[in-house]
């Protein structure tokens, strides 16, 4: 500050002195110019010896030169052309200070002859210096209870500059309690002064800071500024305050006693004893809070004291009192927000509210079976449920328009026959962090409807029955298997009788509707019907019931229950007895007569064998078991009897064989008489053998056609019904027409035959001998 003062002085004397320097010079100056100040060194100031008249041929025999400058001369003359130029920079605040004119006079002497000239030059102000401050802060301390209207003076700033360079104008910041205001004191001189417009509050704002700005009037303007720091002083007239407009939290629930709930936080503005503050609860506050929380009367700290459970109250708000301890103690009340945060404490509740035990298996997938509702006390994402069913039932879960309820619903069609009940476990878990489930099960029936009809345990049926079974005796059963249950599984049966063909057949049937037992009302006769079909049908009780039916097929097994019938020798009164005629001259070998025979039955049934049961002598004739043939063993001599009887016996081959017997009378005549005989016999012969043939002709026809039809019905049999099920009569293939023939037939893996006797070259078959009997197809025989 002090070589500030002393600075400032010096240059006024400097001033001074160049002011009067300059009206002396100004009265005999002869050339007058002007630059401004910090001119570069060496820019020209002006041609001396042009402005006076001087040639530069004079200049040249002369010597010009600057006399009188100080040891730092500001200008330089160049002696050639008289130019003045500029030798340092120039500082108009350095050589005239604060004098509005700058005038520089310097003396120029020409010799030879002496010539002295003045010339006086006027630097020209710019502006190249701020305005400055004598301190960088002011500080002011100023009492909260001031009244506006106060003035407080401020030092003005200072600026080298002069005239329209110096300072022009001060500013201040905005500041609702101040103002400012400036006043002008001498030349060039203004005053600040800082005015209180506004009552200052302590508690408010303790500090103001003011920034106060100086400028000149350069263009652009230079300024320079200063903080004005204005302290408010106290008075005591303020209650406690809480730092915090509303104070609220979070607490876990389950939270241990003694852990931090919240801190509050009061302040006084005022000081001492006034701003010490003191916390309680309010007088509102529940006993029960106060049982839950505890609150530190010196650092406002809430603990907990108690249990904390969300699901009893989730939020809490507690009166706080904060009081200072002055003399008349003042005191604030705030609130405090305590929310409760749910912790997964809860596993869901799943209670049923509707069920259906019993769903039909013809339920569309999306029948409803029951309603569930799940709830869980927790809240958020711990009160979210997600709710499902076991996988590997048929059942799914559906939600409902109403929050937390749920329908289990049928996802795909039912099958009592596969599954009747099923267990349903419900499982509801939450998404908390640590998610919580629990489970119920419901069992859930499949109640049965008709949808499968009976199934017979076998089909086709296949029934061999031996022929004179005995009248309304039980043949066999038929069973059918329904998969339903009650009255959808409760089978009847029936035998189907429609068509003339078949209720002929069937007429002789009876079933039990209960069992399945067939009856057949009378016996079967194998030589009248060998096989026949029937169809039976099982119907279930359901509404509306269903059905299915089976083909039965019936073969009928013969039994020898027919004894041989001999055709000849022709039979009057139930024994067969002929008389034959033969030369006594034949050979042996010579063929007698034949002994025809058949038998209804087949097989080893009807396979007849001749023998002969009584003969007078065994060495005259022979017989041929096989064809019935008597031939001469051996010639008649004179000795042999003229008569001989012949008893033949006729007997099948059946376990209990059945026999007839014949008697041939064979007469040993003498030629003449037997070609006379013979005669008369082959008219009586050939009526009979005409009968004969006719009943032959009748009976083969007759065999013919059964066979073809139970042919026929076989092979439609076979075609129709499954692979597995044969049944048909079959041509022996070993046979080789010499030993016998045979049928055979066949029906799953057992195989039946029926064998006959063998066919000799020329033999006929006998009419109702049903293919099985054997006769000679000699019509007469030479005598």
């Amino acid at each position: 500050m002090e070589r500030s003062l002393h600075r400032n002085k010096r240059w006024r004397c400097v001033a001074y002195m160049v002011a009067l320097v300059t009206l002396w010079n100004e009265a005999s100056a002869q050339i007058r110019y002007s630059i401004s100040e910090e001119v570069k060194e060496g820019s020209v100031v002006g041609n001396i010896a042009k402005d006076l008249g001087i040639d530069k041929a004079t200049l040249k025999d002369r010597e010009y030169r600057i006399v009188g400058s100080s040891t730092e001369p500001l200008f330089r003359l160049n002696k050639d052309d008289g130019i003045l130029y500029v030798s340092r920079k120039v500082d108009r605040e350095e050589i005239c200070e604060r004098s509005n004119t700058c005038i520089i006079n310097i003396k120029t002497v020409l010799e030879n002859p002496l010539e002295i000239h003045y010339v006086a030059i006027e630097v020209m102000d710019i502006n190249d210096h701020s305005p400055v401050f004598p301190e960088k802060e002011k500080r002011l301390e100023i009492f909260e209870s001031t009244l506006p209207g106060a003035r407080f003076q401020l030092q003005p700033a200072r600026d080298p500059d002069g005239g329209q360079f110096t300072v022009q104008q001060y500013k201040l910041s905005h500041n609702d309690h101040f103002r400012l205001e400036v006043k002008e004191r001498g030349e060039d001189r203004k005053m600040p002064f800082l005015i209180l417009q506004k009552q200052l509050d302590r508690e408010a704002m303790g500090e103001h800071k003011l920034l106060l700005t100086a400028i000149d009037g350069g263009k652009p303007a230079m300024s320079e500024t200063i903080e004005i720091v204005i302290v408010v002083l106290d008075v005591n007239d303020n209650s406690p305050v809480f730092t915090k407009d509303v104070y609220s939290t979070i607490l876990n629930e389950n939270a241990n006693p003694g852990t931090l709930v919240i801190q509050v936080n009061a302040t006084d503005l005022d000081e001492g004893a006034n701003s010490e503050i003191v916390y309680t609860f309010g007088k509102e506050v529940d006993i029960h809070l106060q049982k839950l929380f505890h609150i530190d009367p010196r650092t406002g700290e809430i603990k907990v004291t108690g249990l904390i459970d969300f699901e009893a109250k989730d939020r809490y708000a507690i009166d706080i009192k904060a009081s200072d301890k002055g003399p008349v103690p003042l005191a604030t009340e705030k609130s405090v927000i305590i929310t409760i945060a749910d912790l997964n404490d809860n596993a869901p509740e799943i209670e049923v509210t509707s069920f259906s035990s019993a769903i039909p298996e013809d339920s569309k997938p999306g029948t409803t079976v029951a309603l569930i509702s799940v709830n869980d006390n927790d809240s958020g994402l711990n009160g979210k449920v997600i709710c499902y069913v076991s996988e590997d039932v048929p059942f799914t879960l559906t939600p409902s328009l109403q929050d937390n309820m749920f329908s289990i619903v049928t996802k795909s069609l039912l099958d009592r026959e596969h599954q009747s009940k099923y267990d349903v476990t419900i499982i509801a878990k939450d998404a908390g962090d640590k998610p919580l489930s629990s489970h119920r099960t419901i069992s859930v029936t499949v109640s049965d409807v008709n949808d499968n009809s009976p199934e017979f345990s076998t089909n086709p049926y296949t029934l061999y029955v031996v022929e004179n079974n005995v009248a309304g005796a039980s043949l066999f059963s038929v069973s059918a298997y329904d998969c339903d249950e009650g009255d959808n599984a409760l089978i009847s049966y029936n035998i189907v009788r429609h068509g003339d063909e078949h209720k002929t057949i069937t007429s002789f049937l009876n079933i039990n509707s209960e069992t399945g037992d067939i009856l057949a009302l009378k016996s079967f006769d194998f030589e009248t019907m060998k096989t026949f079909q029937f169809q039976v049908v099982a119907t279930d009780s359901g509404t509306p019931s269903l059905s299915s039916n089976v083909t039965v097929n019936v073969f009928i097994l013969d039994q020898n229950d027919n004894a041989p019938v001999i055709l000849y020798p022709v039979s009057s009164n139930g024994s067969a007895e002929g008389v034959e005629e033969i030369p006594r001259n034949v050979n042996a070998g010579h063929l007698v007569t034949k002994v025809r025979a058949y038998d209804a039955d087949i097989g080893y049934n009807g396979w007849l064998l001749f023998s002969l049961q009584e003969v007078t002598d065994h060495s005259l004739f022979g017989l041929d078991r096989y064809t019935g043939q008597i031939r001469t063993l051996r010639s008649f001599t004179e000795t042999d009897e003229a008569e001989h009887k012949l008893v033949i016996l006729v007997k099948d081959n059946g376990n209990v064989s059945l026999s007839a017997t014949a008697t041939v009378v064979v007469k040993v005549v003498e030629p003449k008489e037997a070609f006379a005989a013979s005669d008369v016999k082959s008219a009586t012969k050939n009526e009979e053998e005409n009968n004969v043939t006719f009943y032959l002709m009748i009976t083969l026809g007759s065999v013919s056609t059964l066979f073809l039809i139970s042919i026929i019905v076989l092979i439609a049999m076979q075609c129709s019904k499954t692979t597995d099920y044969t049944s048909k009569y079959l041509q022996e293939t070993n046979y080789d027409g010499t030993l016998c023939h045979s049928i055979q037939y066949r029906s799953g893996d057992k195989r039946y035959m029926l064998v006959g006797p063998r066919m000799s070259i020329g033999s006929t078959i006998v009419p109702g001998s049903h293919a099985n009997t054997l006769v000679s197809g000699m019509n007469a025989v030479d005598k």
